[in-house]
């Protein structure tokens, strides 16, 4: 039996939002479409895709956002763009920025900039990493929450003091903000106020949002405008966007108001927690709906516990499986969503102590 195949039989799963399958998915989308008298798009013209961008700038509070198929072409172009700009190649990542863990070397080998990283890989990185870069950046990332240490946030007065730093010195400032909703909502603040001082905000329309696929590039018009032209460029100019636009447009209100629930949620589930001492949680307070679960047994005897647990007791505990930096050690990911947050807390409960009690039998 496949893993894909195990996780269907379960009748509890706990990470992430409840899957449908493609013949549900479309059903919806084709439902919304006819009640919304939807056309599609020529090329990013027509007013549903228009409408969901003028949408995303105004939560955003910039001038204009522009649909791309992917955020990695979205982010690349981004600070191209901004390096041209500033005068300096230079890009200040954090160790374990996206575009450093997982685009294969895109920003090198397609010659869009020279990546500097900055900062600790267990922590985000602060304004005095980026005053000890003796260099000129032509552009600094943030990646907020940055999900590969656990879905962390710099402080509040931290990332201020970033923004600050970056206007001073007339250093492009971009946000990697796939996550942008959750991490605003563990800042307790709206949206545009977390994306303000970002001279560009890239966000994704499947994450949080849960469509099918696509990215929002916002910033301002002249910026837009010219990144648009490098999306057609790099082959990014698909001529209808329609069926990514549409997942995301019937369901994006519900979504991000569904933001603050998931991450009280979350903190509920910190609490929880405290009582299944094989379940470690990085960070050590919630910053997002969002944070590593870290588990005292090798990557692949995690995985035989999970899949045993799922024959036994119909209970998905989670997805992936990562190796740590321990010797004998692993962690996974949790991602709060509709699934933790509607199920019963006696049903987390249980399926913890299975959890906590197949781990302490195995060592």
């Amino acid at each position: 039996m496949t893993e894909a195949e195990l996780r269907q039989q379960c009748t509890v799963v706990l990470p992430g939002h409840r899957q449908q399958t493609p013949a549900q998915a479309f059903a919806a989308m084709a439902a919304w479409c006819g009640e919304h008298g939807v056309a599609h798009d020529l090329y990013g013209e027509g007013e549903l895709i228009q409408a969901l961008e003028r949408k995303t700038a105004a939560l955003l509070g910039k001038e204009a956002a522009t649909f791309c198929i992917t955020g990695t072409m979205a982010q690349a172009t981004a600070l191209r763009l901004a390096c041209g700009d500033r005068g300096s190649r230079l890009v200040g990542l954090h160790t374990t920025a996206h575009i450093l863990k997982h685009e294969r070397g895109n920003h090198q080998l397609l010659d869009h900039f020279h990546a500097l990283q900055v900062g600790s890989p267990y922590r985000p990185f602060t304004v005095d990493d980026l005053k000890a870069i003796p260099d000129h950046l032509g552009a600094v990332s943030v990646e907020l929450p940055a999900r590969e240490i656990g879905g962390m946030s710099p402080a509040w007065h931290e990332l201020e003091a970033i923004k600050a730093h970056c206007r001073d010195t007339n250093t492009h400032l971009h946000m990697d903000g796939a996550r942008l909703w959750e991490a605003a909502a563990g800042y307790g603040r709206a949206p545009a106020e977390v994306a303000a001082g970002f001279d560009t905000v890239y966000t994704s329309l499947y994450k949080g949002i849960g469509g099918i696929g696509g990215a929002m590039l916002a910033g301002s018009a002249g910026f837009v405008a010219r990144a648009q032209e490098w999306y057609r460029r790099q082959g990014g100019s698909v001529i209808h966007r329609t069926p990514y636009v549409v997942a995301a447009a019937m369901q994006i209100d519900a979504r991000l108001a569904a933001m603050p629930a998931l991450f009280r949620r979350t903190q509920w589930l910190f609490e929880a927690l405290r009582a299944y001492p094989m379940l470690r949680v990085n960070p050590a307070r919630p910053h997002a709906n969002l944070f590593h679960l870290h588990i005292p047994v090798e990557r692949e005897r995690a995985l035989e516990i999970r899949n045993d647990i799922a024959r036994e007791h119909r209970i998905w505990l989670h997805n992936a499986v990562h190796h740590a930096q321990l010797d004998g050690s692993c962690y996974t990911e949790w991602y709060v969503g509709d699934n933790l947050l509607d199920l019963p807390d006696e049903a987390v409960h249980a399926a913890l102590v299975a959890w906590n009690g197949a781990l302490e039998a195995a060592l």
